[in-house]
């Protein structure tokens, strides 16, 4: 009797339920990350069902078709005017597609494909056991030196799951930039980074230094996950949404509608001021602007070395895209606030690295300390807050990019017994040992000077002019008076190289595969192109400089 009554005053209660609503998800638009995703995923099932013999040329197909299928797609998007008429907020406010992510997008691929390139290179060690190898560990589960590792490497065993690895990566880069609430950032942080961590840990040479380094780098890169994850929490609490669109109306106080639940907290500015600084601060860790750089020389030296290129130019472009959106479109309301912040890091990000690159004697910490003294350079686009700032900064991230990931892969060229020689006095004299290869090291190595005719110089022009335009001229002369220490010491590498006598036992040039071949070949081509005419790709940028809100 009891439950019965029970039954029918619930049944009296409950409200009748309206339909839960289809997500409304508009997946052409999304299609460069979709397809980039289902390939990973595909290469998942390639580890699991393909014979060990065949998998690298099935993971090497699958993955560069991949990334050239939604190259294609973010250029289809491009065309059909989702850059600039067509913009607009995708995926139920999660996505935006408009000129910066679709630009931002478009150099992440092409940097993953001639990263892809530089992964796959399988003829500069002697081969092993009568098999190719590569710059990746036999087998990523044994032990350094232990017997089950000889045992793979005597097998012939290859890490093929690099290849869903890098895809996966590729993803999350794809959303970070164009996430458009926090809780879409965090997720794309996460998933571009967790593969990060282990690629660093795969070097075939040099294991445990190699391990070193992806420890070192979760561990931080987990601390600054936290930092970011609270400050979302933060910023949740101040505006009562994570969506940028809501949070950038309620610091400009030009929301409508508040929800009584959260009426207590919101437009409290000391939830803003922490929140805003910590997720700042992840993306910051990021781009290995100083003081959030210390993983940058060790993570760059210890991982595989094209895991370095790739890394260094992707997660650059990622990092600076979704630096962007923030400071753009969720707070351009508390530009008073952040700017000072970002003037003090701007200034001491590019004279840290400039100085501190003086003192290295390790040619992959070399280039790690000029990529913080980059990301400097950067900065001061970023701070110019006007459309001029966002396409200059486009521009810069397209051009450093390739010009990174080509360095990196002239570094896999020169060896010893002992794998790569990365110390700089074994680099004495290459000029005259390999004319060729070091010319190209040149090439390189004055783009990232910004000696004019190189991409860097047209780069860093772009971006100092924006800045001086937006009232940052000291910060411009900082600028300049870093690129001049930086100068120093990538001429002082050309003169070792060129200048000095080379040693009787010094490295050797292995001959490369025409997969790094072309890697080299698209990074001076790059260089050069946008060095001679920048003007095409300048206008390109200046198009999609601007933010959908």
């Amino acid at each position: 009797m009891s439950t019965v009554a029970v039954h029918s005053l619930w049944t009296t209660a409950a409200e009748p339920i309206s339909k839960i609503p289809a997500p409304k998800i508009e997946y052409g638009q999304l299609s460069p990350t979709l397809i980039v995703v289902g390939a990973a995923v595909v290469g998942v099932l390639v580890e699991a069902f393909v014979p060990r013999k065949s998998r690298y040329y099935a993971q090497v197909f699958v993955s560069a078709v991949a990334l050239c299928a939604a190259f294609a797609a973010v250029v289809a998007l491009a065309a059909d005017g989702y850059g600039t008429t067509k913009a607009h907020i995708a995926a139920m406010g999660a996505i935006a597609v408009d000129g910066p992510s679709l630009f931002l997008q478009g150099t992440i691929l092409l940097a993953g494909l001639v990263g892809l390139f530089t992964f796959a290179e399988r003829r500069l060690d002697p081969e092993a056991h009568g098999n190719r190898v590569d710059s990746f560990a036999a087998q990523a589960a044994s032990v350094p030196g232990s017997d089950s590792e000889q045992a793979a490497v005597k097998a012939g065993f290859t890490t093929t799951e690099v290849f869903p690895l890098l895809l996966f990566a590729v993803a999350g880069m794809l959303v970070f930039p164009s996430a458009n609430d926090l809780l879409t950032l965090f997720v794309a942080l996460e998933v571009f980074s967790l593969p990060l961590y282990l690629l660093c840990a795969l070097a075939r040479r040099k294991r445990l230094m190699s391990q070193e380094a992806a420890v070192k780098y979760f561990l931080l890169g987990a601390f600054a996950s936290a930092f970011t994850l609270f400050g979302i929490a933060l910023l949740y609490g101040y505006a009562g949404s994570v969506s940028y669109a809501t949070i950038a109306q309620v610091v400009d106080g030009t929301v409508t509608s508040v929800d009584p639940a959260l009426a207590d907290t919101m437009g409290n500015d000391a939830l803003l001021l922490i929140g805003a600084a910590m997720v700042v601060m992840g993306l910051l860790f990021k781009v290995g602007a100083v003081p959030f750089h210390m993983w940058t020389p060790d993570v760059y030296q210890g991982a595989p070395t094209p895991v370095t290129g790739f890394m260094a130019a992707a997660t650059k472009v990622a990092a600076f895209g979704a630096l962007l959106r923030l400071l753009y479109v969720v707070l351009p309301g508390m530009r008073w606030d952040w700017r000072p912040v970002m003037w003090g890091v701007a200034i001491i990000t590019m004279l840290g690295g400039a100085i501190v690159a003086i003192t290295q004697t390790d040619i992959k910490r070399l280039l790690a300390y000029s990529s913080i003294a980059h990301a400097g350079f950067i900065l001061a686009g970023v701070i110019a807050t006007s459309k001029d700032g966002v396409s200059s900064v486009l521009f810069y991230l397209a051009a450093y990019s390739f010009v990174t990931i080509g360095a990196f892969a002239v570094v896999t060229l020169v060896r010893d017994a002992g794998g790569e020689a990365t110390h700089l006095s074994k680099w004495a004299g290459l000029g005259r040992r390999s004319p060729l290869v070091a010319a190209v090291f040149a090439v390189f190595l004055l783009a990232f000077a910004g000696i004019p005719l190189t991409s860097g110089f047209a780069g860093k022009f772009a971006v100092f002019k924006a800045a001086a335009e937006g009232g940052a001229v000291p910060l411009v002369v900082i600028g300049v008076i870093s690129s001049a220490i930086a100068a120093f010491f990538y001429i002082r590498v050309i003169v070792l190289m060129f200048f000095s006598e080379p040693r009787p036992e010094g490295p050797t040039v292995a001959v490369p595969s025409p997969l790094t071949m072309a890697a080299i070949g698209v990074g001076v081509a790059v260089t050069l192109v946008l060095g001679v005419a920048p003007q095409y790709f300048l206008n390109l940028a200046s198009q999609a400089g601007v933010f959908v809100r």
